[in-house]
């Protein structure tokens, strides 16, 4: 079975073309991405109406770029998937509208996808036609432990079979991803926040100064408001003024080796934060798998 692939959640428009065969071994033969990252920098983040107006420009070029990726037509198709959820509505939207249009005239059947689920199911595949993807060479075991982080989820999920699963905790508050973009922006890094990030952490200290851990009622739940929170603190302190969020003047007021500090340590906490929880899930449930996913 030929399945073309339709996503739109956020800024990213692409289509993909997967096969699937008998023994569910799934191959890559498509993936034809373009992205509204640059448009979205000017703002320091993703403004959901110029989202959707470029996904709309986008996304049949996309689409014929995977057929002529795959060597392939729509003849060769024998499905469509297309997300519904989670991500920005009008994003969303341009993509289920454009699924439905394309199979309605091709005569095709629709398939709607949770793409917080197809994190976790990019892991499945283990071959491609294309050059230059490094995929693993078996697909993963159940039962399986899935850590999804992303701009706009941090959750940790057991499988115990293909789409039989419980939901462990999740954040209650800033995704990670969103943790990253708002510490980049305290600190006056470009978007996105994560290479900002662990660009300007290479150069700092991780152990400069401490930040509290968040601790949760639920043992996988997470938190990162409050480490948000701590590190506008440190600024405002070592500023010796005391600046709110979002500011204009608190990145001027820091120096380059200060903002490096501050990146390296909240780097460190948050990336030690969702480690710890996964390890201890590990260590309760004792999957075959691990598996790490997002984007």
């Amino acid at each position: 079975m030929i399945i073309l692939g339709i996503e739109t959640s956020c800024d990213e428009t692409a289509a993909g073309i997967v096969e699937i065969d008998n023994t569910l071994t799934a191959t890559l033969h498509a993936n034809a991405v373009l992205t509204s990252m640059d448009l979205h920098a000017a703002y320091g983040g993703v403004v959901p109406e110029l989202a959707a107006r470029e996904h709309i420009r986008s996304i049949h070029p996309v689409i014929e770029q995977a057929l002529t990726d795959a060597k392939m037509t729509w003849n060769d198709i024998d499905a469509i998937a297309v997300t519904h959820g989670a991500g920005l509505g009008g994003s969303l939207l341009v993509g289920v509208l454009t699924a439905r249009t394309y199979a309605i005239t091709k005569q095709k059947p629709l398939y709607a996808i949770n793409h917080v689920e197809g994190h976790v199911y990019a892991s499945f595949l283990t071959h491609t036609t294309l050059q230059g993807y490094s995929l693993p060479s078996t697909a993963p075991k159940f039962p399986m432990l899935a850590l999804i982080v992303s701009g706009g989820h941090t959750q940790l999920v057991l499988f115990k079979d293909h789409f039989n699963y419980t939901l462990l905790g999740q954040t209650q508050d800033d995704a990670i991803g969103e943790a990253f973009d708002k510490i980049a922006k305290l600190t006056g890094l470009p978007y996105p926040g994560g290479p900002s990030i662990g660009k300007k952490a290479a150069q700092g200290d991780p152990m400069a100064f401490s930040l509290p851990k968040s601790k949760m009622p639920n043992t996988y739940d997470f938190s990162f408001s409050g480490i948000k929170t701590a590190v506008l603190r440190h600024a405002q302190h070592a500023c010796g003024k005391d600046f709110t969020f979002p500011s204009s003047a608190l990145p001027q007021a820091l120096s380059e080796a200060q903002k490096a500090d501050i990146a390296a340590v909240f780097q460190r906490i948050a990336i030690e934060t969702v480690v710890d929880k996964t390890i201890q899930a590990y260590n309760e449930f004792s999957p075959v798998s691990v598996v790490i996913g997002g984007g």
